[in-house]
């Protein structure tokens, strides 16, 4: 495995670091971080204790759509939001981690929070706190719950941080349905070593009486969710079963006890978005308090945003560096998961027949080598680089473990220096797709070098 640079206090790694160009903001995000030594502490009781002293706002929001996950449930999310949006419905979203500024992971009502809203809401909540110790997503979930209680709203999207059962997201009260994406192993520090380990805290967002709504996983893996949702009283809507998903003809089709639907392919790229559609289509039929008619969801298929998943950047500083002709996206894929969907997503009707080039950076928990075995035969050479202000992979040992994969791999001081390299190397009669990917962090780097915005 890659060496890392970097630890964090008490070996936790500060790998969610958030600072604001808005230097009162910034003053106010530095102060939430300094109240708990570790970034990452699975608890409810802070947060308890915190929200106990706000009046209790997470008891006061709109209905609430709450989405788990490996991977995919940020993409899920986004859906969810499109559709309902279509719908003429008002909407609240919670999501992590940003790419860029911090106020990305809070939408009040179909807007980013601004600096303003959000600085007010920090001093708020840092003086209710008064000085006791909370996790950084703690504090700010709190701030999340704050501001969507005090602006009206008709729906609630809220994309679990890490796991289910103990993230602090699942302090709300009984959702109106909930959802998995797909899973794979990452967090196993904090999680568990295991698949069934992992898939067993990602169920426990299961409330009695609330739909669950899963995706298709292995035998043993639907068999573990299935005896959590049991045990908490939460129907089970399994894909394969009582709902499913697939492409064919060039449309999307999807099915359930409600009947069949035909419906346009997502604007989202890639094979597995397909999966994250379905998903959100199936979660939102699950309930019946907020209609969705057919045309918000042939709508929502076409809306839907999110950025550094098989993102095309745009013309600017970072894209000018590469031939002309050249195509160049970010994902923030970073588990072998991830990395499997977004191999297959490298399809000739993606690439256009260029040859790939990847530019990789990963934080120092992931697991480099099964990331990058996934793009075995898909990809000509790979670039490793760091991430700036964060553990990561030390980039000499990640082209190291590039080179024992199989691929022509160089180790780059950052991203101007990789594409330059790519650049100089390439054949002008065929200019190639460069892929950045490996973390959402370098993914938000990307786009701030591009002088391209996350939201």
């Amino acid at each position: 495995m890659s060496g890392a640079t970097g630890k964090g206090p008490s070996g936790g790694a500060r790998m969610d670091r958030a600072r604001s160009d808005n230097a009162v903001l910034d003053a106010l995000l530095q102060a939430a971080f300094a109240l708990h030594p570790t970034e990452i502490e699975l608890s409810l009781g802070r947060l308890e204790r915190l929200l106990a002293r706000l009046g209790n706002p997470h008891q006061k929001l709109p209905p609430v759509f709450h989405v788990a996950g490996t991977n995919g449930k940020g993409s899920t999310c986004a859906f969810l939001r499109a559709c309902l949006e279509a719908s003429g419905a008002r909407v609240h979203v919670y999501t992590s981690p940003h790419l860029i500024r911090f106020n990305e992971r809070i939408r009040v009502a179909g807007h980013i929070i601004s600096d303003d809203a959000l600085a007010e809401l920090l001093r708020e909540v840092l003086a209710r706190n008064a000085g006791q110790p909370i996790t950084f997503f703690e504090l700010t979930t709190a701030l999340a719950f704050l501001a969507f209680a005090r602006e009206p709203a008709d729906a609630c999207i809220i994309e679990v941080g890490m796991g289910g059962r103990m993230d602090a997201t699942n302090i709300i009260p009984p959702p109106l349905v909930t959802g998995i994406a797909q899973l794979g192993l990452d967090h196993q520090q904090w999680l568990g070593p295991t698949i069934l380990d992992i898939a067993r805290e990602k169920a426990g967002i299961a409330k009695k009486g609330t739909p669950m709504v899963v995706s298709r996983y292995s035998k043993p893996v639907t068999a573990r969710i299935a005896e959590v949702a049991g045990v908490a009283g939460a129907p089970l809507l399994v894909r394969g079963q009582d709902w499913d998903a697939a492409v064919y003809d060039g449309v999307l089709h999807f099915r359930d006890a409600e009947g069949r639907l035909t419906l346009p392919l997502p604007r989202l790229a890639g094979a597995h978005q397909i999966d994250n559609a379905g998903l959100a289509i199936a979660m939102l039929r699950a309930q019946k308090l907020l209609p969705v008619p057919e045309a918000a969801l042939r709508a929502g298929m076409g809306w839907a945003e999110w950025p550094a998943r098989l993102q095309r950047l745009e013309p600017g500083p970072l894209a000018a560096l590469l031939p002309a002709g050249s195509l160049l996206m970010v994902d923030g894929g970073h588990n072998p998961a991830a990395g499997r969907a977004l191999a297959e997503s490298l399809t000739p009707e993606l690439t256009g027949g260029r040859p790939v080039a990847m530019v990789v950076g990963m934080l120092a928990p992931k697991d480099a080598t099964g990331f990058l075995k996934a793009f075995t035969g898909r990809v000509a050479t790979i670039h490793t680089v760091p991430i700036p202000g964060h553990d990561h992979h030390d980039p000499a040992n990640l082209a190291a473990d590039a080179a024992s994969a199989g691929f022509p791999a160089h180790a780059a001081t950052g991203l101007v220096a990789a594409l330059k390299a790519i650049a100089a190397k390439a054949d002008p009669a065929q200019p190639p797709l460069v892929l950045i990917a490996g973390s959402l962090h370098l993914a938000g780097h990307a786009l701030a070098l591009n002088e391209q915005s996350a939201g």
